[in-house]
């Protein structure tokens, strides 16, 4: 199985060649989207070719997500922690966007692989702006509090108009997936999928891992929660995270899997989906010679044809032959 990378990779190498041609003038308009509806939006201008321009537009969230001033809570404070002063956030952003951000990249570091580390940071800003609520609650986690004015049940949007949902406590958090699929064989797929991953937690080397259940009905962590949000046709997942998964480095890690666990599953459903039509293609196309290879050899019957020859006669004779 694969895991998702959390930096964009076409939004990385855009920025590797921005900084190995700074000084060559160039205007850059690229638009692009992401898995999950992420929008981004490059410009640099010809006036100044140090200074980038890095528009983002979220997923459209729910009712039940809760969003100040277009983002997520603690997006600022995640994205100024991240970036430093190499980015400023422009107030109000570009029109259609939720963030944009302006990089001058004249500041950054010299030495190239802390240079290559910050640009990854930068390319990594949809872990960064998405992922700022879970990682508040994650870090609480670590330090086993629970914010006074936090709620029992937080919905985190990760896909349009929908949301999973966080049920912080001082020594552990449930996370909550209700799992969505338009089309019929993805849903039934998915469900196969989610049912075996479930079952791979009991497999010896993992016990350290987080517990994870699947149910086709609401788990009681969601009691509270909207009735849009309960309409799940895959079932819904619980995952439930304890200090010891959040300690040091493992922090940016389960907040990355966590974030796109949605579009993980997605990519497996229809990874799993096309390689089942191609054994069904080459289960017909054996079948097939199989079939040709039953057919009884027809004895090939030899046709004689009595062979003729002719002459072209001369006008001369011809006269000649017909009278007489």
């Amino acid at each position: 199985m694969i895991l998702l990378q959390s930096h964009s990779r076409f939004l990385l190498q855009t920025l590797l060649n921005r900084v190995q041609n700074l000084e060559k003038g160039v205007e850059l308009d690229y638009h692009w989207v992401e898995f999950d509806d992420v929008r981004y939006h490059i410009q640099v201008s010809m006036k100044n070719s140090h200074v980038l321009l890095l528009s983002m537009s979220l997923p459209t969230p729910p009712p039940e997500a809760i969003f100040f001033g277009g983002l997520p809570f603690g997006a600022i404070e995640a994205i100024k922690a991240a970036y430093g002063v190499l980015v400023q956030i422009l107030d109000p952003p570009r029109d259609g966007f939720n963030l944009t951000l302006k990089l001058n990249l004249s500041k950054l570091p010299p030495d190239e692989e802390h240079r290559h580390a910050l640009l990854v940071k930068i390319a990594s800003v949809r872990e960064v702006v998405l992922g700022a609520p879970l990682r508040v609650i994650l870090k609480q986690l670590a330090s086993r509090t629970v914010a006074p004015n936090m709620d029992r049940l937080v919905a985190i949007v990760h896909r349009p108009n929908e949301s999973f949902f966080l049920v912080p406590q001082v020594g552990k958090v449930t996370v909550v997936f209700p799992m969505r699929f338009k089309d019929s064989i993805d849903i039934v797929l998915a469900t196969s999928f989610l049912q075996e991953f479930m079952e791979a937690r009991r497999t010896a080397g993992l016990n350290n891992v987080p517990s994870c259940l699947w149910s086709s009905s609401p788990p009681l962590e969601l009691k509270g929660a909207p009735g849009e949000a309960l309409l799940a046709n895959a079932g819904f997942v619980t995952f439930v995270i304890f200090p010891r998964h959040v300690e040091g480095k493992k922090l940016d890690r389960t907040v990355w899997s966590l974030s796109t666990f949605h579009a993980y599953v997605s990519y497996h459903v229809k990874c799993s989906e096309g390689f089942m039509h191609t054994r069904m293609r080459r289960r017909v196309e054996s079948l097939i010679q199989a079939l040709d290879r039953a057919k009884p050899e027809l004895e090939n019957s030899k046709k004689t044809v009595q062979s003729r020859s002719f002459k072209r006669l001369s006008l001369n004779e011809a006269r000649t032959n017909s009278k007489s």
